[in-house]
């Protein structure tokens, strides 16, 4: 683009209108004047010359603007044309990559992106410094040059998009404002539900509204009617309390501002580019990651193979000296008043000018103390050959000089490193590994720099993390002892030992040393004086850092060498004063200076006003980053402003540099020799697949690039293939540049193995025949040779990322960042671009800091525009676009950002952006191929399948029941209350019941006579007071005690049905007590039984705000009832009469009550008693809550039936004292104990780290046979584990901790029991799991998932596995749904309205094919059977049974069956602030809500990562990501996540999250 492309251009303008334009763009750019004002005093400027630029030929305008196609395909490289002097000077030039972006800009600008949902506290302003000029734009680890410096000119993006309403006119409302706050504003408020329109009104929805598939692309349009399915699942009893929500026409609940966002992400999200996918064959749990195909229009190399280019012999002048150090000592001796080092301060003045004598004199002192003044035990502590640090600021290179020639001259090997300025330095662990691994003991510093350094408490110098113990010495004159006269350095400093190591930081943030040896030191000061020119006396003006790359090379070796003075401008000044370097060339009449593109932008910004500047002294401008593929707009518009100062076009001179090539090559003015300069127009397609191509048909998606000159004097140079064996590239394609030089580094130090890949290359020829007999060194600079054999340079190795198949630079990605509105939006033009791998490809990262005045409504605006503008010119997308506060990122030593250690803190989750936008649906296109379903194969042709297949059905069954009891005495009786009274006449006083509060002390007891007794007062209350018939239901609304046992067998006594219901939290009314009456009314009780205080809350104030208090049956509190004799208590005319009803809150938010009638009670307590052989004698602990389940059935009903004592523990007391269930335990020495999770997660996390304390208190599990967790659900082994490991220092055996498994059709279908093997542990292949497949794998494998067995299946329980939707039986290769058959099993469930069809479904089911016979019951629960190694009791080889999840838990996605838990278990592992996770499906969005245990800063670190972990291990995109605070997530009285309820709460917007994001 060496042409502007302005139309002013066709019209010459005087010289001050001009003026007056440059400086309008700056105020506009500094945001000193707004853009309308701009236009405002442009147009008035303009006016009278606007007829002229009118009339211009728009075509010509445009000719003049793109770059036309070139006829070949090899790349236009054309010579640059002398600029027309009368274009504006501007900061941003506005080059082609611009309207690029502009155009880019302009194709999206009518789609819209919903905004991320924020919390007010999350969004704290980050403190940072008011504006300050910008004063670093890197990308890379160097101080970093601001890429292509551009602006939007275009005036309609200046205006924010207006949100298009989703809903008529509705009300949109800030996307920002707080969760809390609904106002009407938001759709749902009142206008919103007035514009919905009658037919909005029409239809009553329930929840399951079907948006677009966001994979997929858009859908159907947004108000077209259709049909919506109904929930997959056939199972589960109505949802009771999910309220009904009106929903508009495109499917959204209308109340919830949340789901509106996602509708419209949903309606908003472009379709994915995703690759055709590739048929091929997909065992059915192979997940094979989609491979990308090459694409057959991508371009190919079609020139012919590169020739290995020569430059030109180094001469060998007579006049060099013979070393550097011969040198040094000739200018000190006889030149010794000659300046050598001119050193400034911030105020750009001269503070000490080192002479050529000085110099050498110093440096001898120093070497001379280094040598014979250090000792230790008499012994010298320094060796030659041995490393040194040079710690010294950039302010100082006075003393740095002085040290480096010190160590020359002592034979010593210095290792300049940066100073570090806090003990966590980004990057200083890895400067510590350097160190380390050179050996370094010694460091040499200033007085003035070692004050400054952080201290330890001794006044030492702190220890940084990972460096070596360093000895510290100070080389100010004070401290070194004058050498004697007679003294002189023995130093050899040619040959091949090491004269000094670079340090290199690579991608990944490791660095190493590079060596240079004294030939290479010497042949590159040469060199360089050849290229360069250098003549005694000149001066040099160097920007650069001292210490090392360019400016160690030419400011402080070829200077010396030449006996050249080098006036060095500190980053200190240029952050000061960007033009203190341009007025130390005029002042010192330099004919040199070393810059960096970013020097030259800061000076444009400063110029204004300095009218008194002259460059015509410069014949060399030395720009050491010109390989950077940006530089060139930095150089044009730096020559387009001081041409008019003097300086002149040939002296800018690009050069290109690396540590291990040193310099590579640098571009030469005429009158040394140089071609004239040139620039290539690159398309980014073709530089995508690593072929240079001019770009034809899209003019806009361009890279121009300035050559960097010639290959150095005495070097050969070739272009390599970056990955495999190095063969040479042919002359339109882009690879490695290597050098092969005498000037090159000799080796990383240390490091063999790398060494030789990088300094022992071989390039070949196609025909694999080695190009060179010398070995080649690669320079990772990407590039190639273009005609007068100019080098020239698109990119580094560095910054490559490889996405697909195609290949992007991270400093490309930057500069198109860049270009969108840089100077309103990005602080100080900051931005980082990295890769991460997702799913085994490069994902892009890019990182910015925005700023501090940027509003919410700005960043998010400005990010979908960089998405925008990378997917248009680059055709890629970027995965996760992250924006942090100003001043945040760490920072490089010369302020430049540490890209690698931004990486690692992302990685880590401790970047702590303040706003995050991920875009895994539009990036990740290797996503594994969906599932098809198979076409329906019968349930008859899977039995053969499995036959021939050698696989046995998937059916086991507990022991026999007949076999085992005969002379058993309860076995007459089929009633429980026939049992209460027969032990209340034989053992009156045994004691059967002990209740415990959180003191220890036992707060009540019940022996059989006495529970009799007060069950005979309930029941006389019932006839009497209430007047309750038999048959009558009484709901029991007690807290955990022995009133509820008392008030269960008064309601048996007169034949009413008992209804268990957990009373209402007081602090909590709104959500507990509606439950309370819903069950009450579901359950049609007539009568309510509880004490007197919960009777008051029932009917108080606070109750009537939340449910009508007047419809409540009859309540009756059984505080104090008389004591009343029961005339005759009622026998139930057959055993299958009702004996209770258990209602239950299932995990999927569905409140079921099912039907137990006398038979199936009495065989529940006979199976349970019989598994854990309980007796009179025995002691059961229990720690459970008492109102459904088996944690009923073990409180009320076990101890009556077999008459053991058990001690009961309510888990409310816990909260109050965790050790009491222990302690309990430890007490009544029970062999047998039951808890629940949330149970065993309270004393794991409340007593994990105070066995020692329990033990000193006595506390001692060692009685314990057996600890079961009564739950409905997978077994949670984690936690059983963890509790087993922390309790065994108390005595608790290893293999006491077991799970028992029930559901709502049957409370108990497996216990492990005090007999029998013990459970056992399989591990599955997750990604077979997904296709209902179960296939074992080794422990630790990948993918591994460890089950446990749900304990032993009870006596008279028989156990199948069936196929979800064809109802046959399964081998026990497969994953169905277990089918239970039972005397016990419950008979029915119990609602209202009677619905046949689900009750006989559930209770009454049989197989298709095979035992058609069998009445079985649905658990609901997908899960398998195993046959183990193991034996029973019966000497039979034990099966084991495994639970794997809840069938209507399930998400199905991508054609897979995923169970939420192994999602959460896998979200909760990405980051130590992740407290609690749940997930589910909204229509095909998986969304994760995260509970955040830590501070909000952190929230949004988690998006990422959550998105990343489940990428990775379940091949799922997250559509949201809700951040919320702990204990948002609801859990049921078991410990179970109630899903469908943080579901309903979501879509509601009712979770008040901290931060929500849409993952587009």
């Amino acid at each position: 683009m060496a042409e502007r492309g302005c139309p002013l251009e066709a019209v010459p303008l005087p010289a001050e209108v001009r003026e007056s334009l440059a400086e309008l763009e700056l105020e506009l750019s500094e945001g000193d004047i707004t853009q309308k004002g701009y236009e405002k005093k442009r147009a008035k400027l303009l006016a009278r010359y606007a007829p002229l630029i009118q009339g211009a030929d728009p075509s010509l305008q445009a000719e003049s603007r793109l770059p036309g196609p070139a006829p070949s395909t090899a790349p236009t490289l054309r010579p640059q044309k002398p600029r027309p002097s009368n274009t504006r000077d501007e900061r941003f030039r506005s080059d082609v990559h611009t309207e690029a972006v502009q155009a880019a800009l302009a194709k999206y600008r009518e789609r819209k992106m919903p905004m991320p949902s924020k919390r007010r506290s999350a969004l704290a302003p980050a403190s940072a410094e008011a504006y300050t000029p910008p004063d670093t734009s890197s990308a890379s680890e160097d101080e970093g040059s601001l890429r292509r410096p551009v602006r939007l000119a275009s005036t309609p993006l200046q205006s924010h998009p207006s949100v298009q309403p989703w809903l008529g006119q509705a009300g949109q409302g800030s996307s920002t404002s707080s969760s809390a706050s609904s106002t009407s504003s938001h759709p749902g408020g009142s206008p919103a539900a007035a514009l919905a329109g009658p037919a909005a009104l029409a239809h009553i929805a329930d929840l399951h509204a079907d948006p677009p598939d966001v994979t997929t692309g858009l859908g159907q349009p947004r108000h077209a009617y259709r049909e919506r399915p109904q929930p997959a699942s056939g199972r589960g009893a109505p949802r009771a309390g999910s309220g009904s929500v009106l929903e508009t026409a495109g499917g959204v609940p209308v109340n919830s501002r949340v789901s509106s966002k996602i509708q419209q992400l949903l309606n908003t999200l472009k379709r994915p580019k995703r690759p055709p996918l590739k048929e091929f064959f997909v065992d059915d749990f192979e997940e094979l990651l989609e491979v990308q195909q090459p694409d057959p229009n991508q371009p190919k190399p079609e020139g012919s193979q590169m020739a290995v280019l020569k430059g030109e012999p180094l001469a060998a002048s007579t006049a060099w000296p013979p070393s550097l150090l011969a040198a040094l000592r000739q200018w000190g001796t006889t030149q010794p008043r000659a300046p050598c080092l001119t050193a400034l301060d911030t105020a750009g003045k001269a503070t000490c000018t080192l002479t050529y004598g000085k110099l050498w004199s110093r440096s001898l002192k120093l070497a001379y103390t280094l040598l014979n003044k250090l000792t230790s035990k008499n012994e010298r502590l320094l060796k030659p050959g041995d490393r040194v640090a040079l710690v010294f600021p950039n302010s100082d290179p006075v003393m740095f000089t002085v040290a480096f020639y010190g160590c020359l001259l002592a034979e010593l090997v210095p290792v300049p490193i940066e100073v570090p300025l806090t003990r966590k330095d980004a990057g200083s662990q890895q400067i510590g590994f350097l160190l380390g691994s050179c050996g370094v003991a010694l460091a040499l510093t200033t007085d003035a720099c070692q004050k400054g350094l952080p201290k330890a408490q001794t006044g030492e110098v702190a220890t940084f993390k990972g460096w070596p113990p360093l000895t510290w010495l100070v080389i100010d004159g004070k401290h070194l002892t004058k050498p004697p006269k007679d003294w002189h350095p023995s130093a050899q400093d040619v040959g091949a030992g090491t004269a000094y190591i670079e340090y290199k930081t690579s991608k990944e943030g490791s660095t190493v040393g590079v060596a240079v040896s004294h030939a290479s030191l010497l042949a590159q000061c040469q060199a360089l004086t050849q290229a360069c020119g250098y003549a005694e006396a000149e001066t040099l003006t160097n920007v650069l850092d001292f210490k090392r790359d360019a400016g160690l090379w030419h400011g402080v070796l070829t200077s010396v060498m030449n006996r050249m003075h080098v006036v060095s401008v500190p980053y200190a000044l240029m952050k000061v004063n960007p033009l203190s370097w341009i007025q130390k060339v005029c002042a010192y009449k330099a004919r040199a200076a070393l810059v960096k593109s970013r020097d030259m932008h800061w000076s444009l910004l400063a110029q204004r006003g300095q009218r008194d500047v002259s460059l015509s002294s410069l014949r060399m401008l030395i720009v050491a980053d010109g390989a950077n593929p940006w530089s060139i707009s930095s150089c044009d518009a730096f020559l387009d402003v001081f041409r008019s100062r003097g300086l002149r076009p040939e002296v800018v001179c690009p050069c290109a540099t690396c540590p291990e090539a040193l310099t590579v090559a640098i571009r030469r003015p005429p009158d040394l020799g140089g071609p004239p300069p040139r620039r290539a127009v690159l398309s980014m397609g073709g530089l995508s697949h690593g072929v240079i191509r001019v770009d034809a048909e899209e003019k806009l998606s361009v890279l121009t690039v300035q050559d960097v000159g010639q290959v150095m004097p005495g070097a050969s140079v070739c272009v390599v293939k970056v990955e495999g064996t190095p063969y040479l590239c042919k002359t339109d394609e882009v690879g490695e540049i290597c050098v092969d030089s005498s000037t090159a580094a000799a080796a990383y130090y240390g490091l063999l193995g790398i060494t030789k890949s990088v300094f022992e290359t071989v390039p070949v020829t196609v025909a694999g025949a080695p190009v060179s007999d010398r070995p080649f060194t690669r320079t990772g600079l990407l590039g190639f040779i273009g005609p007068d054999d100019l080098v020239f340079v698109v990119g580094k190795l560095d910054g490559l990322m490889v996405v697909g198949a195609r290949r992007h630079n991270a400093d490309d990605i930057v500069a198109t960042a860049l270009a969108v509105e840089p100077m309103k939006f990005v602080y100080r033009g900051r931005i980082a671009v990295f890769s991460v791998t997702v799913l085994r490809d490069d994902r892009i990262v890019l990182v910015a800091e925005q700023r501090p005045d940027a509003s919410e409504e700005d960043s998010f605006q400005w990010m979908s525009r960089v998405l925008q503008a990378i997917d248009s010119i680059h055709q890629v997308g970027v995965y996760c676009l992250a924006l942090v506060p100003a001043n945040t990122l760490p920072k490089a030593p010369l302020g430049g950002i540490h890209i690698s250690e931004t990486k690692q803190r992302f990685l880590e989750g401790v970047l702590h952006p303040c706003n995050v936008l991920m875009c895994p649906h539009t990036c990740v296109t290797n996503l594994p191929k969906p599932r098809q379903k198979q076409p329906e194969v019968g349930p008859a042709s899977m039995i053969v399948g499995n036959l021939v297949a050698g696989k046995r059905i998937a059916q086991a069954s507990g022991r026999e029941l007949t076999h085992l009891e005969d002379s058993d005495q309860a076995r007459k009786f089929l009633f429980l209350p026939d049992v209460l009274q027969w032990r209340a006449h034989t053992t009156p006083e045994h004691p059967l019941f002990l209740l415990l509060n959180a003191k220890g002390t036992v707060t009540s007891t019940a022996t059989c006579v006495q529970l009799h007794k007060r069950a005979e007062r309930v029941a006389a209350a019932l006839t009497e007071k209430a007047r309750l018939s038999a048959g009558a239901h009484v709901a029991l609304v007690y807290p955990p005690g022995l009133e509820l046992i008392a008030a269960f067998y008064g309601c048996l006594y007169c034949g009413c049905v008992p209804v268990t219901v957990r009373p209402p939290h007081p602090q909590n009314l709104a959500t507990t007590l509606p439950t309370v009456k819903m069950i009450v009314e579901v359950s049609t009780s007539a009568c309510v039984l509880t004490t007197q205080a919960i009777m008051r809350l029932l009917r108080s104030k606070e109750a009537a705000a939340t449910v009508d208090v007047r419809t409540w049956p009859t309540i009756l509190d059984t505080d104090d009832i008389p004591k009343k004799k029961l005339g005759s208590i009622f026998r139930p005319p057959s055993p299958d009469v009702l004996a209770y009803l258990d209602f239950s809150v299932s995990t999927t938010g569905i409140l079921a009550g099912v039907k137990m009638s006398h038979a199936a009670t009495s065989a529940l307590c006979r199976s349970i008693k019989l598994q854990c052989e309980l007796y009179p004698s025995r002691q059961v602990a229990i720690c459970l809550d008492p109102y459904c389940g088996l944690g009923f059935a073990l409180w009320c009903l076990c101890s009556v039936y077999s008459g053991h004592q058990s001690v009961l523990v309510p888990p409310p007391e816990l909260e109050s004292n965790v050790s009491l269930w222990l302690w309990a335990v430890s007490q009544y020495k029970a062999r047998v104990t039951f808890c629940s999770y949330s149970v065993m997660e309270m004393c794991a996390r409340g007593l994990g780290a105070q066995t020692a304390v329990l033990r000193t208190k006595g506390v001692n599990l060692s009685c314990v046979r057996t600890c079961m967790v009564v739950a409905e659900e997978r077994p949670r082994i984690a936690l059983t584990q963890s509790f087993s490991k922390l309790f065994r220092d108390l005595g608790l055996p290893a293999r006491a901790v077991s799970t028992t498994f029930g559901c709502r059709v049957n409370v108990a279908i497996c216990l492990q029991g005090t007999a029998g093997p013990d459970p056992t542990t399989v591990y599955v292949d997750t990604r077979a799991l997904r296709h209902d497949r179960v296939r074992l794998v080794e422990r630790g494998s990948p993918h591994s998932l460890p089950l446990t067995e749900s304990g032993k299946i009870l006596p008279g329980v028989k156990v199948i596995i069936a196929h979800t939707e064809t109802k046959g039986p399964l081998g026990d290769s497969h994953l169905g749904e277990i089918w239970v058959s039972s005397p016990h099993n419950a008979t029915g469930y119990y609602t209202v309205y009677g619905e046949e069809g689900l009750q006989a479904d559930h209770f009454s089911a049989r197989l298709s094919f095979g035992d058609t016979q069998t009445v079985w019951a649905r658990t609901g629960f997908l899960g398998f059977l195993r046959r183990t190694e193991l034996t029973d009791a019966s000497g039979e080889r034990h099966d084991a049974l495994y639970v794997v999840g809840s069938l209507d838990e399930t998400l199905e996605l991508r054609g897979m069956r995923y169970h939420p838990i192994d999602i959460e278990a896998s979200v909760i592992r990405a980051h130590r602030s992740v407290a609690e996770c749940a997930v589910f499906t909204w229509t095909n969005l998986l969304v994760v809500v995260v509970e955040l245990d830590g501070l909000e800063q952190d929230a949004l670190d988690l998006v990422a990562l959550v998105t990343n972990v489940v990428l990775e291990e379940h091949h799922l995109v997250v559509g949201v990501v809700v951040i919320v605070d702990p204990g948002v997530i609801p859990i049921n009285s078991r410990g179970e996540k109630q899903r469908m309820h943080l579901r309903d709460g979501f879509l509601a917007d009712q979770l008040d999250p901290i931060y929500v994001a849409y993952n587009m």
